[in-house]
């Protein structure tokens, strides 16, 4: 049961985050490309990235830190599903270039982010 709080924990912090960021991103830069969304992935790969290749090789954290942060906080920050439903608007709206735009530029960062975490983690 204990998993189940910390994981919890973790979520609500997340999905706070992820609530207030989407928010600032469509006031301040345009509510006509979904910005927020793809902040919030690239952020959350890096996070997770890092975080993981920093728990298992560097410091070896205690299992809860993991329930925490990579299982609650990153999953509700993250917005995987927000992704997959405005770019299918985009492309149904016949937005076709900002449609391209966000599954390629969510794809290609997120797995950089994801990398640049690892590499920040392990580097000496």
């Amino acid at each position: 049961m204990r998993a189940y709080f910390w994981v919890a924990l973790g979520a609500v912090a997340g999905a706070c985050l992820r609530f207030a960021l989407a928010r600032l991103a469509s006031k301040w830069i345009a509510a006509d490309f979904p910005y927020g969304t793809l902040f919030i992935n690239i952020t959350g790969s890096l996070i997770l990235g890092f975080f993981m290749i920093w728990t298992a090789e560097r410091v070896f954290s205690d299992v809860r830190w993991r329930w925490l942060i990579a299982i609650g906080f990153c999953g509700g920050y993250t917005t995987f599903s927000s992704f997959a439903f405005e770019s299918m608007a985009l492309f149904e709206q016949g937005r076709y270039a900002l449609f391209a735009a966000n599954v390629f530029l969510s794809n290609v960062l997120c797995l950089a982010a994801a990398m640049a975490g690892m590499a920040l983690a392990r580097w000496r």
